[in-house]
């Protein structure tokens, strides 16, 4: 089981509109609970793990937020580096391979994801292992969905399943991208076209709270689970 966590919370949250005009994302609380805080609770029980936050907007409040935590920020400055850029410059502070890595603008009710796909992992076939929710359970989702999935659980492009944002991931590949800032799907693509590239699907509920209807969507989520 990977024994690193990288958490991603650089993104400026413009689909928020007005609730990121004085904060980052992961700062809006749900249920009474910043989404980073969320995120980092389902780490809590899995472990124990390295916890990387990346950081770029509004970087100190996150960082003030995180103060006397057991997390490691890698806060990227001038530049923006998106989910592989970010994640390639923080490997030296995960020191792992393979890695979690964890969005922190969703909200999950059932099973620790992390845990499901530790223990889903098989390292003899796969270089990542993307947890995944059909779309007609992905409460919140924009959009159709983002992979399609053969019997033996391979992805590829076009389905109904949408990415989570919780995976496996082997970092080497990394190495390999020349830009500085450039997203996962990039080294996603590059897996799937060699069968190494795998999905899980969660069997509860996920909530994307990537926009401000997802709010409260989240938050009657939760509230049904604890009934």
């Amino acid at each position: 089981m990977p024994d690193a966590v990288m958490l991603f919370a650089a993104g400026f949250g413009t689909r928020m509109g007005a609730l990121t005009a004085n904060q980052p994302k992961p700062l809006i609380p749900v249920a009474g609970v910043p989404l980073i805080d969320h995120a980092l609770a389902l780490t809590d029980s899995v472990g124990p793990l390295r916890r990387v936050v990346n950081t770029h907007y509004r970087s100190n409040q996150l960082a003030t937020h995180l103060a006397g935590r057991d997390v490691a920020i890698s806060d990227e400055q001038p530049q923006i580096l998106d989910t592989g850029g970010g994640l390639r410059v923080a490997l030296p502070l995960l020191r792992a391979d393979p890695v979690f890595t964890l969005n922190t603008d969703a909200v999950w009710s059932g099973p620790n994801p992390l845990r499901l796909l530790a223990d889903a992992w098989d390292p003899a076939r796969m270089k990542a292992l993307l947890l995944c929710v059909p779309l007609g359970r992905a409460i919140g989702r924009k959009g159709g969905g983002d992979f399609g999935c053969s019997a033996d659980g391979q992805l590829s492009r076009g389905g109904d399943l949408v990415y989570t944002g919780a995976q496996i991931l082997c970092t080497e590949g990394l190495a390999t991208i020349a830009k500085s800032a450039f997203s996962l799907n990039v080294v996603w693509n590059d897996m799937a076209t060699r069968g190494e590239l795998f999905g899980l699907t969660y069997p509860g509920r996920w909530c994307d709270v990537g926009h401000p209807e997802g709010i409260a969507m989240a938050e009657a989520m939760l509230a049904d689970a604890d009934v």
